[in-house]
């Protein structure tokens, strides 16, 4: 019995201690399952996060540009306004005349030139 008990003693000694994996019980399949699948929850979840931090920053975005939009719009339709205002036959000689003090040449000033 004595020698039984120095042979467990003696073998106990000659085994190295369990690693700290071992110890936490890391190694085990069911473990490394665990782990695995928590590990692709975490990452499913940044990637939603992310994912939904890129659309809001797009949907900004887009905000700013059909604002942008809408301004152009605005300031194309007061051009053709403007166009169609200035483009009038007789606003354009009322103004030469007054701005510009412009008058119809008499017709012994007038050359016409033709092309021959």
């Amino acid at each position: 019995m004595i020698t039984d008990r120095k042979s467990k003693l003696i073998g106990r000694s000659k085994l190295t201690p369990p690693s700290i994996f071992q110890w936490a019980g890391i190694l085990r399949p069911s473990t490394l399952g665990l782990s695995l699948f928590l590990g692709l929850i975490l990452t499913s979840g940044l990637s939603v996060v992310h994912t939904t931090h890129e659309n809001r920053v797009a949907f900004n975005a887009l905000q700013v540009m059909k604002e942008q939009a809408n301004q152009l719009e605005v300031e194309w339709g007061q051009l053709l306004i403007e166009q169609s205002t200035f483009g009038i036959e007789g606003r354009v000689a009322q103004k030469a005349i007054e701005q510009l003090q412009m008058q119809v040449p008499e017709p012994s000033n007038i050359v016409v030139v033709s092309h021959e």
